[in-house]
């Protein structure tokens, strides 16, 4: 277990004029479990990595002091593990058993314990596949499974996760949550958006104030009676405020892009269905089903092994229609938004798709405003996109789909990351583009998406390819 203390201690991305967070002043004894709250943006990942040793010092500036067991965490790795809110981040071998060994090759341990310890890792966050299972094979919800695999392996005395289960399905967040209540001799930050469902691993809330300090810190019953009210109108997710749904009151029109029985080799079983104008469907199932994939199929990046897929009254199939047309057609947003930002600044990054389509200055420039406004980017206009937060990077991507109009938008967990105030505002966007006639198709395990929102669900199956009883055993 470890001793956790800031005082004072702040940051601030090097470039931006914003300190990510300001002011903390904070203790957590050894062995607490504490939840991190505060609406996006307000500096919750970047505490984490602080706490990580993740800043470098000519990456930014920074103020007060961090330490972990008196030590600045520069010099305390081997006593922290952190899982990222990317998973693919932190994953650095080509086979899965290996990448969760790599961190113990690292530290010494000897080889005697380092595959039972694997295993025993594996096991306890319900990782469905043999330890020679491919790394660039896992969707992104077994990756983070595999992430914090490798956290747990290394057995560290503070535990820091940024939304383990953001990516999971329901049984996967659930085998997570139980791996990480049977720790008994760690320290434990977490942040989560689930917020009811993290408050049975956790016995202190702090939640950190936007732009700077330590808005409330206590028990969550304290937190919560206290606080909950304004917390919920600043964005967070306080049990027991419910969203009203946003169903369409009309019918939705023939497809726009229609899959008959489309597979992928090892990624993809037969899948036939259409997604028409003016509704949003909902792509449901289990983490390894092929939701991912068939998101890309459907939005004309990845061409299917088998079955055909047509739309928009074009005789070929998305895959192969020239970038320009499939841009004005339909916009996709990947799982991770990371891997479709192209540009250094926010506002040149919208900027890409209308320019593409030969948009006018004025045109462009008046698309930009118009979602910087809409998406509460504003202030972010001049930031590197590798430097938002996991929340304001989500709307980044969308705002990028979005940016060229399109009939059709394919989005791969578009609530990722959101507190409850931009989850209302992107989820009231999406519903008022579906009202004016788009269509809609949203990858999702966030059941408050398809309750509030999804005209219709399409559930995926179990993974067609996952290995019923993984066989564990040493590496060969």
């Amino acid at each position: 277990m470890s001793e956790v203390v800031l005082r004072g201690f702040g940051w601030r991305h090097a470039g931006r004029r914003a300190w990510a967070v300001r002011d903390v002043d904070l203790h957590i004894a050894h062995g607490e479990r504490v939840l991190l709250l505060g609406p996006s943006g307000a500096g919750k990942s970047t505490l984490l990595a602080a706490l990580a040793g993740l800043l470098p010092e000519d990456s930014g500036e920074a103020e007060g002091t961090i330490e972990i067991d008196g030590l600045d965490p520069r010099k305390a790795r081997d006593r922290a593990g952190i899982v990222f809110q990317d998973p693919q981040t932190q994953l650095v071998m080509a086979r899965s058993g290996d990448d969760v060994a790599f961190g113990l090759e690292n530290r010494g341990v000897p080889p005697a314990q380092i595959w039972p310890r694997v295993s025993d890792a594996l096991d306890r966050v319900g990782f469905p596949y043999p330890i020679t299972r491919s790394t660039a094979a896992l969707s992104g919800g077994e990756a983070q499974r595999l992430a914090l695999a490798g956290v747990l392996a290394l057995r560290p005395g503070v535990l820091l996760l940024d939304e383990p289960t953001a990516n999971l399905d329901p049984a996967g967040a659930t085998l997570v949550r139980e791996s990480v209540s049977g720790l008994t001799d760690t320290t434990m930050i977490l942040v989560e958006h689930r917020v009811a469902e993290a408050l049975p691993l956790v016995e202190r809330v702090v939640v950190l104030e936007p732009g700077g300090g330590i808005r409330a810190d206590g028990t969550p019953e304290m937190v919560f009676a206290a606080y909950g009210d304004r917390l919920a109108d600043e964005g967070v997710w306080v049990p027991g405020f419910t969203i009203p749904p946003l169903k369409s009151a009309t019918a939705a029109t023939p497809d726009l892009v229609r899959a008959e029985a489309v597979s992928v080799l090892n990624r993809l079983a037969p899948v036939t269905l259409g997604v028409g104008a003016g509704e949003v469907l909902a792509v449901t199932g289990p983490n390894g089903a092929g939701k991912s994939t068939l998101a890309l199929i459907i939005g004309g990046l990845l061409a299917p092994s088998a079955g055909r897929v047509r739309g928009f009254g074009d005789a070929k199939p998305p895959h192969k229609w020239r970038a320009a047309t499939l841009t004005g057609r339909i916009g996709s947003v990947f799982q991770n938004p990371e891997h479709q930002f192209v540009t250094s600044r926010v506002a040149d990054e919208l900027a890409v798709g209308p320019r593409r389509l030969g948009r006018s200055p004025t045109a462009v420039a008046t698309t930009v405003s118009d979602l910087l406004e809409r998406l509460r980017l504003t202030k972010l206009a001049n930031a590197n996109p590798y430097t938002l937060s996991g929340g304001e990077a989500r709307r980044l991507s969308v705002a990028t789909a979005l940016a060229t109009a399109p009939r059709l938008l394919v989005l791969d967990e578009p609530t990722f990351g959101q507190d409850r105030r931009t989850w209302i505002e992107l989820v009231t966007l999406l519903a008022t583009l579906r009202d004016d006639g788009h269509g809609i198709m949203a990858v999702t395990h966030d059941d408050d998406f398809v309750q509030t929102l999804a005209d219709r669900t399409f559930p995926l199956g179990t993974a067609p390819f996952q290995d019923p009883l993984p066989h564990r055993r040493p590496r060969p």
